[in-house]
């Protein structure tokens, strides 16, 4: 597979790159946060999405939506993370279309999202860091389950129309095996979602679970085999997290460059500096490794291809560096200018932060990924 973008894609990025540049710019973050916004994204913003197209790109078009692969949903993902635009297109388009898909959901909620009326949450970390345990309970009751724990770090989990809850009906929490995933619709009796603002001005949500009644239409998938749907959203989770974080260093760097361009030091500029050439050198070499990593994710993934989750956690951690290293060297490049608000740059690098935890941070892949391998 050729680690570039084919014709179509090529416009497809030139397209999402003039809407979002132009209709969600790091100065549409800035509005949210001094606005003291409790939603966490605009739910407009979201509606011209779904205008543009973007919110069915993983849908297929019997459902509506473009039938498209995750190498053009991650196009979009990377403009969203180059102008920081507060979106829930990672969690909402990507990962839950990816656990709906093939369901009997899809024809419920599908129709929402192509729409950009529906927005989901995903229910799946319990604790400080991105595990595999999951210990929420679902027990049977009647002709359902009755879901009791808590789940943290749930991205617009306060405002969502769907969460996907991973619940434990058996076995105990580090079990691979009795996890079953359940789709619960906003407002379910017993459901308390407090909002806490991250690092990056986003919200997301502890959800507290008391006692959650929904019936056996609920199940995604198989009961006790959760893990099957909850693998295909964390593998499209994971691969899309590296698209966006790909983009945040992509802007980074940009800024990064034009402002060694732009600021002088005894009559001129410091990019001519060789010791600031070779670390934007160095930057520019790591960007371009985690690209070629996210593309062959993304490539593999539409495939079908048996590698994919290896390639997802490769992608996820080589973004997470790459783009760690980008805000970094961006805010030591700027000088003590990189560190206020006055400037952009200080945005990227919290948004880097919050994103490289998501599904797991580049700590959590690579101990995985040699998991996998036998060490």
């Amino acid at each position: 597979m050729p680690l570039f973008l084919n014709d179509e894609q090529t416009m497809l990025r030139d397209t999402a790159r003039d809407f979002v540049g132009e209709h969600a710019p790091v100065a549409h973050l800035r509005r949210l946060r001094d606005g003291a916004d409790a939603t966490g994204f605009d739910r407009g913003l979201w509606k011209s999405f779904a205008e543009m197209g973007f919110t069915g790109i993983l849908i297929g078009e019997a459902d509506g939506g473009l039938g498209l692969g995750h190498v053009e949903a991650g196009v979009v993902l990377e403009e969203i993370g180059r102008n920081l635009s507060p979106s829930p297109f990672l969690t909402t388009a990507v990962a839950a279309v990816a656990a709906l898909d093939g369901t009997a959901h899809a024809a419920r909620w599908f129709p929402g999202i192509v729409a950009g009326d529906t927005v989901a949450a995903l229910a799946i970390d319990e604790g400080p860091k991105h595990r595999d345990s999951i210990g929420l309970s679902a027990e049977r009751a009647g002709n359902g389950f009755r879901l009791n724990g808590a789940k943290q770090f749930v991205t617009h989990g306060h405002v969502a129309d769907l969460l996907i809850v991973a619940a434990r009906t058996a076995g105990s929490a580090d079990d691979a095996a009795g996890v079953t995933l359940f789709a619960v619709p906003a407002g379910a009796a017993g459901l308390t979602a407090t909002p806490e603002r991250l690092a990056d001005a986003s919200i997301a949500a502890r959800l507290t679970f008391e006692g959650v009644e929904v019936d056996a239409d609920a199940v995604i998938g198989e009961v006790d085999a959760g893990r099957t749907p909850l693998d295909r959203l964390l593998r499209a989770g994971r691969t899309g997290a590296a698209a966006e974080l790909l983009g945040v260093g992509g802007g980074a760097m940009d800024l990064t460059v034009d402002y060694l361009r732009q600021r002088k030091q005894f009559g001129v500029a410091i990019g001519s500096f060789q010791a600031l050439q070779h670390r934007a050198a160095h930057l520019y070499a790591e960007m371009e490794i985690a690209r070629a990593a996210v593309l062959k994710a993304q490539q593999l993934l539409d495939a079908g291809d048996a590698g994919a989750d290896d390639a997802a956690s490769v992608a996820k951690a080589m973004t997470g560096l790459a783009t760690t290293l980008s805000v970094q060297e961006g805010v030591q490049m700027h000088g003590g200018i990189g560190m206020s608000d006055e400037y952009d740059i200080g945005f990227f690098m919290k948004r880097a932060r919050v994103l490289a935890e998501m599904f797991g941070d580049a700590y959590f892949h690579a101990d995985r990924l040699a998991v996998r391998s036998g060490y």
